[in-house]
Parts: structure tokens; sequence; C-alpha cells
């Protein structure tokens, strides 16, 4: 018996050709585009094409369209996804009646990394302030203002210890910064990693007041959300920076402008925000010590090709009925 498996249709032919020559599978990939609400399937790939530029927010037609075949399969029992989390509202009504999501952490790994230091460094570089000047045509040197101090010997609190948070850290170590990891590891609360020089998310308070750069590169939670706000930013040194690669939930986004607007962080770098699409009337659009870029630092032609190479490696696994790579818990 063949597994049927939903696949857009960009993906459709990318998959055929990494099927080629896998002993033992019979799969079915059936065209998400050729069919209607009723079809039945076992499996599905939500390929980054399929979401778009849908969010959570704002879903379109598209996308729509191919949730509802996911919601009206009642064969449907496994969804990989192209994202590390899975807090978008379908993955949780799909998850709520059984069927088992598995999400792709570590395959933009490196290029969500690569916008993290990004940001990092032209922050520390003053280059927000720079290319208004080129913008306008002006010649203004840093020469001009107070000079940015030397990356090198700061301190980097970063929330997150997968694969996004240790490559920053990693990064970040190889330029002098010195870095300190939270993590969320229950073993973390007794000093069982203590080794590792990771911490656990409930010692953040006493970290905070060391942080020059907080960076956060954790999942949304019921622990995480809302986690960095108003009584949390007091904690940071004057002139600190946030930079938010993550979700937008989890800073009190009123909380960050209030804080960027009196001064109290010289700065941040925002690629995720509370609500998706940034509304062109938030003043984080404005503000000349904010990067603002719009949840694209996952964005990358080789993340398509490695999310779909894990997908041939789950389909081995659903098959022979085993657990399957970042099987998420529901």
């Amino acid at each position: 018996m063949s597994l049927r498996v939903l696949v857009s249709p960009n993906a459709l032919t990318e998959l055929k050709g990494l099927l080629v020559g896998e002993k033992g599978l019979s799969i079915e990939l059936i065209n998400s585009a050729e069919q209607k609400i009723g079809v039945e399937f076992d499996a599905a790939l939500i390929s980054r094409d399929v979401t778009a530029t849908s969010t959570k927010q704002k879903i379109i037609p598209s996308t729509q369209a191919f949730y509802d075949l996911l919601l009206n399969s009642r064969d449907l029992r496994w969804v990989q996804i192209h994202s590390a989390g899975a807090d978008r509202q379908i993955y949780l009504d799909l998850m709520a009646r059984g069927v088992t999501i598995s999400g792709s952490s570590g395959v933009n790994a490196p290029i969500v990394m690569q916008n993290a230091i990004a940001g990092i460094l032209m922050l520390a570089r003053k280059f927000p302030l720079m290319l208004k000047a080129q913008a306008e045509r002006r010649w203004d040197p840093l020469i001009k203002y107070p000079l940015p101090p030397d990356l090198a010997g700061q301190t980097a609190v970063i929330i997150g210890r997968g694969p996004i948070g240790g490559g920053i850290a990693k990064v970040l170590e190889a330029i002098g910064v010195k870095t300190i990891s939270v993590g969320f590891n229950a073993a973390l609360k007794d000093g069982k990693s203590a080794q590792d020089g990771v911490n656990h998310i409930s010692e953040l308070n006493q970290l905070l007041p060391q942080a020059q750069w907080l960076v956060i590169a954790c999942p949304l939670s019921n622990e995480t959300r809302g986690i960095i706000n108003k009584d949390s930013i007091k904690l940071l040194p004057d002139g600190a920076h946030v930079i938010n690669i993550a979700r937008g939930e989890i800073i009190v986004e009123p909380d960050l402008i209030d804080a960027l607007k009196n001064q109290k962080l010289a700065g941040a770098y925002l690629d995720v925000f509370a609500s998706e699409p940034l509304d062109a009337g938030s003043p984080l659009w404005g503000m000349e010590n904010v990067i603002v870029t719009p949840h694209s630092a996952g964005h990358s032609a080789g993340n398509e090709m490695r999310v779909l190479e894990l997908f041939v490696e789950n389909l081995r696994l659903f098959a022979d009925g085993k657990k399957l790579k970042n099987q998420i818990a529901s």
C-alpha cells in the first residue's frame, strides 16, 4: 500500500527526483493545485511556497486553500512543516485532532544566524545612521558623533541554545564578544549542564544587567510569551541592544518601543513582530536606531532543498512507524 502525500506543485517535481531509487518506499504524490476539499491523503508537506507571504494574522487565499485540504482530510496523520516552530493556528488545530507535526529545526539555522549577526554588526557600526546619510546623498562620517564602542569585550545574553542560538554564540565569541546562553531544560536548574555554560531561563533577570546585547532565538511558548517586557528591559544596561529573530510575541512590543524612544535602549534589529505584517503606522518603521526586516531571516534558496531532504528522511521513518526527526510535542 502506498502512502498518499499532499505537496505543492513547486515541491512535486523536486520530490520526484529525490524519491527516485528510494527502495521500499511506495509514495503517491498528490498535487495540491489539482485537488478539491474532501481528497484523502496520509501525509502532507507544507513547504515555504505554501505559506508564501501569509502570516499568522493574515492568510492569503492560496495558503488557505492548502490549509482547507488538510483540515478536511480524515486520513491525515502527519504534516511536515518548513519552519522550526509550530505556533501557527493551523498547526495547533491539526495537533488537537491527533495529527503529528514535525518541524525543520536546524534546516535554516545557518541563515537565521547570519541575519542575527548582520543585525548586530550593523547596529554596532552605526550602519542605520550611515545608510540614512547615503539615501540623502549626505557625507556624514562617524567622527562627528560619539564613537561606537568596540564590539569585542561586550556581552551578549542569548535566549535559546538550539542550532540558531548556538550558531550565534559561536560567531560572536570568535569576534571577542562574551556570550551567556539561556536554555529551558529543567536539568539546568540543578546545575547539571553547568559545564556547558548554559543558564536556566529562571535565571534570566539575574543575567540581563550584563547584556549589552540581548538576542532572542527561542521558540514561542507559554513560558516565553511576553518574557521581554518593561520590567525585564529595565534590568538591561542603558544603551543595550535587542535582537529578535525568533517570534514577535516574545517581546511586549509597546514596552520595547517606549524603551527605544526614551533611549533606554540604543537600538534593535527586529525580523519578527507581535502582528504581521507590521502595521504601516508602527513607530518602529521610522526609528533611526531600529532595523526592520519582514520576517525574512530564514529565507534562502538552499533552505528549500534542505527541507525536502528532511521530508524524504522522515517519509522513511513514517513508513516504518518510527519517531520522526523534529517531531513536535502536542
